[in-house]
């Protein structure tokens, strides 16, 4: 079988492409893009039997593809999204896979794609159907957080943080672009209202997004030290408590 993954987080693209081989030796990833200017060019020369798309991408929606492009083979989205509009993917038989991505999960999505594409070939209707439901569809996990910036307010998207940071009795905002800011809200709150599948609290201190993740090691009593980009100012340690559910929360 061959395969295109279209996904502009490096170590999201790593991580399939190697689950991939695992669940599936005779799968060829004929190439990885990240971007949709990438991939409508590529696809207009090549043909493969099976996309794994990314719905955020660097340059824009990966459902804009669909608008330039005439997509040869049926689709696989690797996505963030809630519940509710993961229902809506499943309602017009077009799988998913919820990032950190499993392997018993991609199995079970290769599966489907073998079963449902010997009944029929993938169309636009699919996706202009898909494409209505997700936008219908309201998400239980806040997508944005105001915060204050001097005297200005802010509204920044969950896709821009990298990490929050309990300290000297507040709590920071780190964002991508490096930006810190307080913000009126708890590690304990934001476990709450922010997608559990994107962010993870590995200590009392810190709460971290999975793209967020640069590196990680080994490290003494069974702990993992991370190097997060942008970094952060004190060493990133999962603590005893949290590392088994870390290591789990990254093979979902």
């Amino acid at each position: 079988m061959k395969v295109l993954i279209v996904e502009d987080e490096d170590l999201a693209a790593d991580r399939l492409k190697r689950i991939l081989k695992k669940v599936d030796p005779s799968i060829e990833v004929m190439e990885k893009l990240d971007s949709v200017s990438a991939t409508v060019k590529w696809l207009k020369q090549h043909e493969p039997e099976l996309i794994f798309l990314d719905i955020h991408l660097s340059d824009g929606s990966g459902f804009s593809i669909f608008d330039q492009v005439t997509v040869p083979a049926p689709v696989i989205f690797t996505t963030a999204y809630d519940e509710y509009a993961i229902q809506a993917f499943k309602v017009n038989s077009v799988d998913y896979l919820l990032k950190p991505i499993s392997k018993d999960e991609l199995h079970q999505s290769l599966e489907k794609y073998k079963s449902l594409y010997q009944e029929s070939k993938w169309s636009q209707e699919h996706i202009d159907q898909l494409l209505q439901n997700i936008q219908s569809q309201a998400s239980q996990y806040q997508k944005r957080l105001l915060v204050q910036v001097g005297q200005k307010l802010k509204s920044i998207p969950t896709h821009e943080m990298a990490y929050f940071e309990a300290k000297n009795k507040m709590v920071l905002l780190n964002t991508f672009d490096q930006q810190e800011l307080p913000i009126d809200y708890s590690l304990d709150k934001l476990e709450k209202i922010l997608d559990s599948a994107q962010f993870f609290r590995i200590n009392r201190q810190l709460m971290i997004n999975f793209t967020a993740i640069k590196q990680m090691h080994q490290y003494p009593k069974g702990r993992v030290k991370i190097d997060l980009e942008p970094p952060v100012q004190d060493i990133a340690i999962v603590s005893v408590e949290r590392a088994k559910v870390f290591k789990q929360w990254l093979e979902q």
